[in-house]
């Protein structure tokens, strides 16, 4: 090969490939430790931000079927409204994601209290919870990923043993992102961990997203007491307000009286998976735009938020966000499994590795 050759050759591929993981200062929390945010870019135009401040999802801009781009997650422009109050946008949740009965737990005959911060209840691992740390970054160039490490201790929040967290998120020339969950203990605990990121395929700030089209190819949902605790039954979604086992729009019976929907409050449900291994949990639709978004998990479970409780809160790009205009799919283990014997188990014990894989595909059609 010719030495022009080998420089079209090259100039070819830095042109089609220009997947990257690069990272730059982004501030400081309060109690200035400095935190960066990372953006990870593939050749098909998917451009990816996450900070290592709670694992957090700040941007995915995905094309439509004409090519444009639109940013489909909610959050914010800036570091600091991260560091308030806020509803979890984007944020890796744990150690417990959604809720624990009661806020407390028995493991080998012992009773574990924790953080009870929602009502008498646990909810996203507590106050103090993955959300507001900062993840030790390294960039994997070769994967197109980003690895964050964060130790938790043994009693924060009231959970028992060191947790050593690894979480990586990987963005494919096969338009996914994936994110990989790790974690081994020095003492028997319980591990459930997530994103909590909003999605609007339309784009963030596009109003609601009650006109997406949604399929979950689950025929039962873990059935709850009027506080969202698992009574412990599973129950059947089909022919009710729950189904998505076949395509509905999110809008179409959002509004049911049926007491599931919490006399229309919204969706707020764990829907119970078919199958082991990596597997379909849902796939989500937005006709104007055709944008696609498909969600595999190893996890049993998926929880479907509609974002019941979102009002006014001041967004990305001046964009005002309202009631129902995100939607999440959290995969997870089952909520309160520490409390429901009959539930797959969320133990951790030394020796073993807490594993756990979800997967966001984009497409458009």
């Amino acid at each position: 090969m010719t030495f022009r050759a080998i420089l079209a050759a090259l100039l070819t591929l830095s042109i089609s490939s220009p997947a990257a993981v690069t990272g730059e200062s982004w501030g400081m929390t309060d109690s200035g430790t400095p935190v960066q945010l990372f953006t990870l870019t593939n050749a098909k135009g998917i451009v990816a931000q996450v900070t290592n401040y709670g694992g957090i999802i700040v941007s995915l801009k995905v094309p439509d079927k004409a090519g444009q781009i639109a940013d489909v997650v909610l959050g914010f422009d800036t570091l600091a409204p991260y560091l308030g109050k806020h509803p979890h946008f984007g944020c890796l949740t744990g150690r417990y994601a959604n809720r624990i009965g009661g806020a407390n737990f028995t493991l080998d005959e012992v009773v574990y209290q924790v953080t009870a911060n929602s009502g008498k209840n646990h909810i996203h691992g507590g106050k103090a919870n993955f959300a507001t740390v900062v993840w030790k970054a390294t960039i994997l160039g070769a994967q197109n990923a980003l690895e964050l490490r964060y130790t938790s201790a043994d009693g924060e929040e009231g959970f028992p043993g060191k947790l050593d967290c690894v979480v990586t998120y990987a963005l494919t020339e096969t338009n996914e992102l994936q994110i990989k969950y790790q974690a081994t203990t020095d003492k028997p605990t319980i591990v459930n961990l997530t994103n909590h990121s909003y999605f609007n395929l339309a784009g963030e700030g596009s109003g609601d997203v009650l006109g997406h089209e949604l399929m979950i190819p689950a025929e039962k949902f873990t059935a709850t007491d009027d506080a969202l605790i698992p009574t412990g039954e599973l129950e059947s979604v089909l022919g009710t307000a729950l189904d998505f086992s076949t395509p509905h729009l999110i809008g179409e019976r959002i509004e049911s009286s049926f007491k599931p929907i919490l006399q229309g409050k919204g969706y707020d449900h764990n829907y119970v998976l078919k199958g082991q291994g990596m597997k379909l949990a849902a796939r989500a639709k937005d006709p104007k735009s055709g944008r696609v978004m498909e969600v595999f998990t190893t996890e049993p479970g998926v929880q479907l938020y509609t974002s019941n409780h979102l009002k006014s809160v001041a967004g990305k790009n001046g964009h005002v966000y309202q009631k129902r205009h995100g939607f999440c799919l959290e995969t997870q283990k089952f909520p309160d499994s520490p409390n429901k014997p009959q539930f797959p188990s969320a133990v951790l014990r030394p020796g073993e590795t807490y594993l756990h894989q979800t997967t966001f595909t984009f497409s458009a059609e």
